[in-house]
């Protein structure tokens, strides 16, 4: 799901996009001649904008929030070299979550462990977060937090990959 339907939709991209860019240049520097990927992601749900959580409570509460109800996931990746940007590319995916009672969010992270604080919402769709899912719009990769299709066919058409 590519596009983007209101103003703040874009201004989510963007934010995304800003911190990838922010990545990439900050090492392309340090990095002179070579090409470096910088990428982010931001999750938006009903006007909020979500962070990594902090800890098992914040999780909690992050999926207390998104339960019942559908979010958007920006996917963003920038290239640069020598300081400059010269590729982005932001990705947009809707996922629906189940509703879920307390003892469904309690297994979730008991069964997650702590490594799902390292992931925005508190979920990995890549394992058996996955049940926590009545639909996914959009691209596996930008659900992942890297549009990486559009990122092979930049490296594609300029001859940094075979095809």
């Amino acid at each position: 799901m590519r596009s983007h339907t209101s103003r703040l939709d874009i201004f989510r991209a963007a934010a995304a996009s800003g911190s990838s860019e922010a990545k990439a240049l900050k090492l392309s520097l340090r990095r002179p001649g070579r090409l470096v990927l910088g990428g982010d992601q931001t999750l938006e749900c009903d006007g909020a904008i979500f962070s990594k959580p902090a800890d098992m409570a914040e999780a909690a509460r992050q999926l207390e929030a998104l339960q019942g109800r559908s979010h958007l996931l920006h996917s963003a990746a920038v290239l640069a070299e020598d300081g400059s940007a010269v590729w982005r590319h932001v990705s947009t995916a809707r996922l629906t979550m189940r509703r879920l009672d307390q003892a469904a969010i309690e297994e979730h992270l008991s069964r997650a462990g702590g490594a799902i604080l390292g992931s925005v919402g508190a979920y990995h769709v890549e394992g058996p977060g996955l049940r926590l899912f009545t639909a996914i719009d959009g691209d596996f990769f930008t659900v992942m937090g890297l549009p990486l299709l559009p990122l092979l066919n930049h490296l594609i058409d300029r001859g940094l990959l075979a095809p």
